[in-house]
C-alpha cells in the first residue's frame, strides 16, 4: 500500500494539535453551542446530503476547529492518496497481495476498473448478466426442480460475508420480495438453524445457493452436505440434484465435485473480500428474491456513494466525516464502543452486519509495515432497532459511566403505507429524535422537593453525549446501497489513518486451524495425547467427547 506512514501517527502535528484541542473544549457542553441565534447555523454547518442520505452531525463535541484539525489529520495520513490507490486497482490488501475492488462491482456499464493483472469490469458485467438471466428463469418458472415444481423456497448456505450481507438486505427489503418466494439462510454449524428451517420447506420446490469462496469452508460445506442428504431422503434422485443446487465460488472444481454443474457456478474475483462481497455473485439470493431491477438499484445507490466519497472535499465528505468522528471519540475520548440504532425494524440485522464490516476489518494491532499499533483501533459495534433498544440499553447511554457515541438511523416514510400504521411511524420518529435530543441536552426528572437530594441526583442526566443522525427518505434498494457503501468507506478511512490493512482477517484463521485438530479428538477423547492441548481445553474435549459418545 502506498504512503506507508514513516512517522508514528501519534507524533503527527495534527494528532498533537487534536490532543491540545480536546483539552480546550473538554469542559464545554454541547447544549451551549445550540443556545441563541447561532443554533440553526450550527446545524447547517454540521450537516450534509450525499447519495440520497442526510447526515446531521451537529450533536457532536466538535467545533469548526475540530473539523479542520481532523481533516488535517486525514491529509497527513494520506487518506485521499490511499483512496485513489484503491480505485486504481493497486494491491492495497498488502498481506494477501490483492486489490480491493468491490467498488468495481457496482460501477455502471462503461466505467472500467483495472487491477495490476488487467481490466476487470467486463468480467463483472458478464457475471451480472448471468445472474440476471438465471434469476429471471427461476422467478418466471422456467427453472424447475427435479419433479417439475416451480421454485418457492430459496436457501443461502454461507457464513460471514457470504451470509450477513445477503441476509441483511433480504430482510431489510422484504417488502420488495416476491410473495411466492421465501428467502432462507443457513450459516451456523449448530444444527438448530437447519432443524428450524427445513421442515417448513417443500424439498421439491427448494433451490439451494451454496456460497463459499473456496468451497471448503467447514460450516458451509457441512450444512450443504446435510441439505443434500435431506433432499435425497425426501425423494429427489441424486442424479437430479443439480436442479436444486447452484454455487457461488471461485473454486469451480470443488463445486463440480459436489455435484453442481459448471454452468451453475457463479464466480467472482479473488480481489473481492468476503465482507465486501454482497455486490458480487454473493448477492445472487438477493437478486433471486428481489429481482434484477432491485438488485441493480442497490448497486446504483452504492455507486452514488462511491462517487461522493471519491470526489467530495474532505470537509464535506460523508464517509470521511463519519470516519473522522469515530477517530475523534476512539482515540481522543477513549470511547470503546459505537452503538448503531436504526429506527426501523427492517434494519434489525444492520448492527450485526456492521459488526463484521468494522471489527473484522479494523480489529488489528499490527500496522501495514508489521510494527505494533500504539493507538486504539476498531471500536466494538453493537445495537438494536429502536424503540426496542430504549427499553434495553439506553439507560447506560444516558447515565452510564462510559461514553458511547450513537449513530441514529431514521427513515421518514414507512415501508408499509396502511393508514393504521402511520401513527406507529410518527411515534417511532418522535422517539428517535427525542433520544438524540436527550443525549445532547441532558436534564432532570426530579421534582422541586427531590432536587439536591439523593433522588434528585439519580434522576439527573448530564447530557453532552454525542450522536449522529442519518435520515433516509424511504428505505429503498438504492438508499440501502448508499447506506452500506457509506459505512464501507468510513471503515476504509479509519484504517488509512490507523495505518492498518482493513481487507484481511488473519485472526479468524487460527481458530479454524485448531478446530481441524480438535474435531477428530472428540470422536475418541480417551486417546487424547497428554501434551496435545492446555489442561483446560483437554478437559473440555474429554467432557464433550464422552457426552457425544453417549448419544451414539
Amino acid at each position: 500500500m502506498p504512503y506507508k506512514t514513516s512517522v508514528r501517527l501519534d507524533q503527527l502535528p495534527a494528532w498533537r494539535a487534536l490532543l491540545e484541542h480536546r483539552d480546550e473544549i473538554a469542559a464545554q457542553h454541547m447544549r451551549d453551542w445550540f443556545a441563541g441565534a447561532g443554533a440553526n447555523a450550527r446545524v447547517d454547518n454540521f450537516s450534509l446530503h450525499a447519495a440520497g442520505l442526510y447526515l446531521d452531525y451537529s450533536k457532536n463535541r466538535i467545533t469548526d476547529k475540530t473539523r479542520t484539525l481532523l481533516t488535517h489529520l486525514a491529509r497527513e495520513c494520506h487518506v485521499p492518496a490511499k483512496r485513489d490507490a484503491m480505485w486504481a486497482g493497486e494491491h492495497v490488501n498488502v498481506t494477501e497481495n490483492r486489490a480491493a475492488l468491490h467498488i468495481a462491482l457496482r460501477a455502471p456499464k462503461g466505467v472500467t476498473f483495472r487491477d495490476t493483472t488487467g481490466e476487470v469490469s467486463s468480467g463483472v458485467g458478464e457475471t451480472l448478466a448471468r445472474m440476471r438471466d438465471f434469476s429471471e428463469r427461476v422467478r418466471d418458472g422456467r427453472w424447475v426442480g427435479a419433479t417439475g415444481k416451480r421454485i418457492k423456497h430459496l436457501i443461502n448456505v454461507g457464513i460471514g460475508g457470504s451470509d450477513l450481507g445477503p441476509r441483511m438486505v433480504c430482510d431489510a427489503l422484504a417488502v420488495y420480495g416476491r410473495e411466492d418466494l421465501s428467502a432462507n439462510f443457513i450459516a451456523n454449524i449448530d444444527p438448530t438453524e437447519l432443524a428450524r428451517t427445513l421442515p417448513a420447506l417443500d424439498p421439491e420446490a427448494t433451490l439451494v445457493v451454496v456460497c463459499s469462496k473456496t468451497f471448503t469452508t467447514l460450516e458451509t460445506m457441512t450444512n450443504a452436505r446435510t441439505i443434500r442428504a435431506w433432499l435425497i431422503e425426501s425423494g429427489i434422485p441424486e442424479k437430479d440434484l443439480d436442479k436444486h443446487f447452484v454455487a457461488v465460488s471461485t473454486n469451480v472444481d470443488e463445486a463440480m465435485g459436489f455435484g453442481i454443474l459448471r454452468e451453475n457456478v457463479f464466480q467472482f474475483g479473488e480481489w473481492v473480500g468476503g465482507r465486501y462481497s454482497l455486490w458480487s455473485s454473493v448477492g445472487l439470493i438477493v437478486m433471486l428474491y428481489l429481482g434484477a431491477q432491485h438488485f441493480e438499484a442497490l448497486l446504483a445507490g452504492a455507486h452514488a456513494m462511491d462517487e461522493h466519497f471519491r470526489h467530495a472535499p474532505l470537509e464535506a465528505n460523508m464517509p470521511v466525516l463519519l470516519g473522522l468522528l469515530g477517530i475523534w471519540y476512539r482515540n481522543f475520548f477513549d470511547a470503546q464502543t459505537l452503538s448503531i440504532a436504526p429506527y426501523t425494524d427492517a434494519l434489525q440485522k444492520l448492527p450485526p452486519y456492521l459488526q463484521q464490516l468494522d471489527m473484522e476489518s479494523n480489529g488489528k494491532s499490527v500496522q501495514i509495515d508489521g510494527s505494533p499499533v500504539a493507538w486504539q483501533t476498531a471500536p466494538i459495534i453493537w445495537g438494536e432497532p429502536g424503540t426496542n433498544g430504549q427499553h434495553a440499553y439506553f439507560q447506560m447511554l444516558h447515565q452510564g459511566t462510559t461514553l458511547v457515541p450513537v449513530d441514529f438511523i431514521a427513515v421518514l416514510e414507512p415501508q408499509y403505507d396502511q393508514p393504521a400504521y402511520l401513527d406507529h411511524h410518527r411515534k417511532l420518529l418522535a422517539n428517535c429524535f427525542a433520544q438524540s435530543e436527550a443525549l445532547l441536552q441532558g436534564g432532570s426528572m426530579a421534582t422541586p422537593e427531590q432536587a439536591g437530594g439523593p433522588l434528585g441526583a439519580q434522576r439527573c442526566f448530564e447530557g453532552n453525549r454525542p450522536s449522529n443522525t442519518l435520515v433516509i427518505d424511504k428505505l429503498t434498494p438504492e438508499r440501502l446501497g448508499a447506506l452500506i457503501a457509506l459505512y464501507e468507506h468510513k471503515v476504509f478511512v479509519q484504517a488509512a489513518i490507523w495505518n492498518i490493512n482493513p481487507f484481511d482477517q488473519w485472526g479468524v484463521e487460527l481458530g479454524k486451524t485448531l478446530c481441524r485438530a480438535i474435531e477428530p479428538e472428540l470422536l475418541d477423547p480417551d486417546s487424547l495425547k497428554p501434551d496435545a492441548h492446555d489442561a483446560s481445553t483437554a478437559s473440555l474435549i474429554r467432557i464433550a467427547g464422552n457426552a457425544l459418545k453417549k448419544k451414539g
